[in-house]
């Protein structure tokens, strides 16, 4: 099946939606390069991006599980181009 890179940020400003935020990662953890938390203390929130290569079903249905847990914020950018 073929994939596609893409990189998801999430903004996660509530404490209790980080536990089940990765739940959802942890679901998906096959198809996950890597991933980066960043706390922002000024503001209270920790800013989250995730590079995965995985089929856009997958990608999509991923985006969709995480579409707003409470307190979050998200955006995915698929690359585009005839990758490796």
């Amino acid at each position: 099946m073929e994939t596609r890179v893409a990189v998801m940020s999430m903004i996660v400003e509530a404490g209790e939606s980080v536990e089940k935020l990765n739940g959802i990662l942890h679901q998906y953890g096959d198809y996950i390069i890597g991933r980066m938390g960043l706390p922002y203390r000024a503001r209270n929130i920790s800013i989250i991006s995730i590079a995965l290569d995985a089929p856009q079903d997958t990608i999509s249905t991923m985006a969709g599980e995480n579409r707003h847990p409470a307190g979050s914020q998200r955006e995915d950018r698929p690359l585009w181009g005839d990758g490796p």
